[in-house]
């Protein structure tokens, strides 16, 4: 279970004091040497039952922000459980849980379902995983490509929830908003002729999956799921396109870089176009002069300063609308837009096949 029932490294024995020096100790001689503090002996104790919830039935339970603080955390046997973790912790395990409405905040490592069924999520994390599951909702933010063996009935949505705490938790668990692959579902285990997983309705609403929290404590943490109220940008995905015009618009790294990609996607959003994937990586020249092209050169001085932020918008005019709210917008930002149809076509397909190659996916 690692860090939490490590074996303590044993301190070394202090030497045995005549009864003269321990006199002398107790009276403060200042020639007295004080045995050696280490970091490990500072810190403070962690008790395994504050990071768990274990045989619990028909109960609204959770941890509030800052009450987790980057732990592991482990759920297990419960049933019937409204669940919460607003925190963003190390990693979490979920086993033999039956009927439980769970969300989980962001984890910096994996989150692994074992033997669970009817269960409704809502969960952000680097890792994604289920095994030996059936008939799961899952509203998913995952920096790396879920994975799925030995489940059935699986059904996935686009993570969508705010709370004040939740940028910052985020950030803690070295999580990009704009990197999330929640659609993008690899089996382990396909069955010829069937199909283990699925996307869930396009109106799905996390809210009737997963009920705000009802007991007093809990009520505390103020949340929307309102989708445009999300700290992740809610995405299309793998869905079908609504048209064949689609636009790549890339930011590059900056003051304000994050703000302005999410001020694009507001204005774009509000105009009725779609968001149909995001990306935050780091690019090098080779890498632009792929995507980029005749353009290359215009960007590649900005390279150096960070990764970028790359979004696709779908709908008809979408080109023509990005260029006008850039030009207008963002004035003293350069920004790359696809200039036509046939070239958007080709730059998206360049750019996240270079970031997947980039994330290892």
């Amino acid at each position: 279970m690692g860090c939490f029932f490590s074996k303590r490294r044993k301190q070394a024995k202090e030497p045995q004091l005549s009864a003269e020096s321990g006199d002398r100790n107790a009276a403060g001689d200042p020639g007295t040497e004080k045995p050696p503090q280490y970091s490990w002996d500072q810190r403070a104790k962690i008790d395994p039952k504050d990071y768990m919830f274990s045989g619990i039935k028909n109960e609204t339970i959770g941890r509030l922000p800052g009450k987790v603080a980057g732990q592991q955390f482990v759920i297990q046997d419960c049933e019937n459980c409204n669940i919460y973790i607003f925190d963003h912790s190390a990693t979490i395990t979920i086993d033999d849980c039956t009927g439980c409405r769970i969300f989980l905040g962001p984890v910096k490592g994996s989150v692994f379902f074992r033997d669970c069924k009817d269960c409704k999520c809502i969960v952000a994390c680097q890792q994604f995983r289920t095994r030996d599951c059936r008939k799961m909702d899952v509203f998913l933010c995952c920096a790396t490509q879920p994975i799925i063996e030995s489940s059935t009935g699986m059904k996935f949505g686009c993570f969508q929830y705010y709370y004040p705490e939740l940028a910052l938790q985020l950030k803690d668990a070295g999580l990009s908003i704009f990197n999330n692959t929640w659609s993008n579902i690899h089996d382990f285990t396909p069955i010829s002729g069937e199909n283990n997983w699925g996307l869930l309705p396009e109106d799905a609403v996390p809210q009737d999956a997963i009920p705000l929290p009802t007991t007093e404590e809990l009520k505390a943490v103020r949340i929307s799921t309102d989708a445009n109220k999300s700290i992740i940008p809610v995405t299309r995905g793998q869905r079908p396109k609504c048209s064949e015009e689609s636009c790549l618009v890339v930011f590059f790294a900056g003051d304000y870089t994050i703000a302005n990609a999410r001020k694009l996607i507001d204005e774009m959003t509000g105009k009725g176009f779609f968001l149909v994937q995001t990306k935050e990586v780091p690019m090098k020249a080779d890498d632009a002069q792929r995507v980029f092209q005749q353009k290359a050169s215009d960007f590649i001085p900005l390279l150096d300063k960070g990764s970028v932020i790359a979004l696709e918008f779908n709908g008809d005019g979408s080109i023509a609308a990005c260029h006008d709210i850039v030009s207008t917008v963002f004035t003293s930002t350069k920004v790359f837009v696809s200039e036509d149809k046939a070239s958007a076509s080709r730059e998206v397909d360049n750019f996240y096949n270079f970031a997947d190659m980039q994330m290892g996916m």
